[in-house]
C-alpha cells in the first residue's frame, strides 16, 4: 500500500465524507439479549460493543501520520499484527471507513518524532476500517519506559471528528514472555506493571488486547465501541 503523509487537519478534511457500513456484526444483538445488556452483559463477556474507555492522548502525539498498514520501518522487535474493530456502541454495527490511528514506542522505549528521532515516524500510522469495521496494522510489540505500563495509543476519527482517544494494553504474563527475548532483554526489570499504572486503572482492563501467538509473532485483537459523534 502506498504511503501518504497527512496532518490531522488534512486527514479529517479529506476523510470527512466517510459513512458507516450497513452490515451488522453477526449474532451480536442475539448475544446481547442472551447475556443481558449493561453490566451483566459486560461481565459475562458476551457483549463486545460497549463504549471503549477514553484515556489521555499523552505527550507523544504528532499532527502528522502516514496512511499505511506496516509501520515498523525496520525497527527490531517481536512482530505484532493489530486487528482493531470499530463498532457503534449503541447498535453494535461495524463502522466502515472510520480512520484508526496508532502510535507507540519501540522495543527500547523510544517514540519517533521526539528528541533524536524528531525526523522519524516509525511505529505511527493510519488505516481506514473495512466493511466489517476492521483496521489492520503490522507493527511490533512495544517496549517500556519509566512510569508507564506497556501500551499503544489509538485514536478514531469519523466524519471529521475525533470520536475516541484511548490506549491499548497487554497481559503482563505475555509481556514477561516477550521481554525475555532480544532486543527487549537488553533493558530488564521494567518498572511499571498494569496494576501499578494510574492510567491503566482507569479502564485499562477493558482496553486490553486479546493476544494469540503465531510462531514468534503475535496477533492482538480488540473491538472498540464508539459514539458516532
Amino acid at each position: 500500500m502506498s504511503e501518504r503523509r497527512l496532518s490531522r487537519r488534512a486527514s479529517l478534511g479529506s476523510l470527512g465524507g466517510l459513512v458507516a457500513g450497513a452490515a451488522g456484526l453477526a449474532g451480536l444483538r442475539a448475544t446481547e439479549e442472551a447475556g443481558g445488556a449493561g453490566p451483566a452483559g459486560v461481565s459475562s463477556g458476551l457483549v463486545s460493543c460497549v463504549l471503549a474507555p477514553e484515556q489521555t492522548e499523552g505527550p507523544y502525539y504528532v499532527d502528522d501520520a502516514a496512511m499505511r498498514r506496516n509501520v515498523t520501518e525496520g525497527r527490531p522487535g517481536a512482530p505484532l499484527t493489530l486487528r482493531l474493530t470499530v463498532v457503534s456502541a449503541s447498535s453494535c454495527k461495524p463502522i466502515r471507513g472510520a480512520v484508526v490511528e496508532i502510535w507507540h514506542c519501540d522495543a527500547g522505549g523510544v517514540y519517533s518524532a521526539t528528541g533524536a528521532e524528531a525526523d522519524e515516524r516509525f511505529l505511527r500510522g493510519i488505516q481506514r476500517t473495512d466493511a466489517k469495521g476492521l483496521a489492520l496494522f503490522k507493527t511490533l510489540y512495544p517496549g517500556w519506559y519509566p512510569g508507564r505500563t506497556v501500551h499503544i495509543h489509538t485514536m478514531v476519527h469519523i466524519g471529521g471528528n475525533v470520536v475516541h482517544t484511548g490506549q491499548l494494553y497487554f497481559p503482563d504474563s505475555a509481556t514477561d514472555t516477550v521481554y525475555r527475548r532480544s532486543p527487549y532483554n537488553r533493558r530488564p526489570n521494567r518498572e511499571t506493571r498494569n496494576a501499578a499504572d494510574s492510567i491503566y486503572r482507569n479502564g485499562g482492563k477493558r482496553s486490553t488486547l486479546k493476544l494469540a501467538k503465531n510462531g514468534t509473532a503475535y496477533v492482538g485483537s480488540i473491538t472498540m465501541g464508539v459514539q458516532r459523534s
